[in-house]
């Protein structure tokens, strides 16, 4: 399996979110679960069955996280070059029809947030703007339909996870 490329930050962020999982939800959880199993009868008991539900949860996402991790790879986008859109380029688009402008930041998967302008490398748009450069066009099949685009800039810019 190809690795996925994730920032600093985002590696970071990742390894927090999977320690805090580990070493302080899941134990608190399973003190819960402790308690509740000591009021008694457990058919039932809801805060034994809520406990047992938010383990579940807490186990899954540590999964989900550590396959992330393991299969992630710490890319420093500062060290590239950015005359081309690649991981952690910022690039501003113009819409063709519109001359609405917007831009995004190429991150990793676990590091997007389309409302921040964060896009994951593997989203339709950044797939077809990978390996682009500045006054190229770009048609993009999108949810709402298929839109083109003019790359209007490429840059490096720190990211905000």
């Amino acid at each position: 399996m190809q690795k996925q490329p994730i920032t600093k930050a985002g590696r970071q962020k990742l390894g927090q979110e999977l320690h805090d999982l580990k070493m302080v939800q899941r134990p608190q959880t399973v003190e819960e679960i402790d308690i509740a199993r000591s009021h008694g009868d457990l058919k039932e008991n809801a805060e034994y069955h809520a406990a047992r539900e938010k383990l579940r949860f807490i186990e899954a996402r540590i999964a989900e996280l550590g396959d992330l991790y393991d299969n992630s790879q710490e890319v420093d986008p500062s060290k590239l070059s950015h005359d081309r859109v690649m991981f952690g380029s910022t690039v501003t688009l113009e819409d063709v029809d519109t001359g609405e402008e917007m831009t995004y930041t190429i991150v990793g998967t676990y590091e997007s947030d389309p409302d921040k302008g964060l896009i994951s490398i593997v989203s339709p748009l950044a797939r077809q703007l990978i390996g682009k450069e500045e006054e190229e066009e770009v048609t993009v099949q999108l949810p709402g339909g298929e839109k083109t685009y003019e790359i209007v800039e490429i840059r490096y810019e720190d990211i905000e996870i």
